[in-house]
């Protein structure tokens, strides 16, 4: 069998909250081998670990993310919702993929920033919204992305030329043989999300993807581990 990278959504959101410190050291020790984490920016121009615009979901509070300073979110968070840098620390031991969940070059270029201060850019790879990809890959002309795609359609060749990813990162059930294969001939690596049953985990993996991003990290782990021993 293959080796399939196991990759964490937000951490272990079923045994800690996600986008959390606790969330990220929980998936490293479940096995993953990549912790995926969201990133907005603060109004003080801070990159901050939460998938939501605002904090209303998980926190109970409706104010925009882009309204609040990052001193302001941890106050209203009790210091749960980490600033990216201390989340590259708490995944330091895997790799980090950071999704940017909106059309903002600023947020990329912040971003991109902080993983450099941090040392972590070898670590670090990339998916989101296209647009803020294009302001990652003009930040960082040697950043691995992973291309989020969402439609039945293929990727544009315009879009993939200028993006150059080493990845095409798929909503799980777009995912066939022909597109793992048409992905592989073109030199791509197939990643899929979010996976959580284990009776799509092994299609997929029976289809030859590369990576599984999923909220069980440890069920993940554990039947890899099985096929592996079969």
């Amino acid at each position: 069998m293959a080796a399939v990278t196991v990759v964490a959504h937000r951490g272990d959101p079923y045994r800690a909250r996600e986008n959390t410190l606790a969330s990220f050291s929980s998936a490293v020790a479940a096995g993953a081998d990549a912790v995926e984490l969201d990133v907005r920016l603060a109004a003080d121009g801070v990159p901050v670990v939460v998938h939501d615009a605002t904090l209303k979901r998980l926190w109970g509070h409706p104010a925009p993310v882009a309204s609040l300073t990052s001193r302001e979110i941890a106050a209203l968070t009790a210091g749960r919702v980490p600033e990216l840098s201390a989340a590259l620390a708490a995944t330091a031991a895997v790799r980090t993929l950071i999704d940017l969940p909106e059309r903002s070059p600023a947020l990329a270029r912040a971003a991109v920033a902080a993983v450099a201060e941090a040392g972590a850019g070898e670590r670090v790879y990339w998916c989101g919204d296209p647009a803020a990809l294009r302001a990652v890959r003009a930040a960082d002309p040697g950043a691995e992305i992973a291309l989020t795609w969402k439609r039945t359609g293929r990727p544009r060749p315009s879009l993939l030329a200028e993006l150059r990813p080493a990845w095409l990162n798929y909503r799980f059930g777009l995912i066939t043989s022909a597109v793992v294969e048409r992905a592989g001939a073109e030199g791509y690596r197939v990643a899929a999300w979010t996976v959580d049953s284990p009776r799509a985990m092994r299609r997929l993996i029976g289809l030859g993807v590369a990576a599984i991003t999923t909220n069980r990290p440890a069920a993940l782990r554990a039947l890899l581990e099985r096929g592996a021993r079969a």
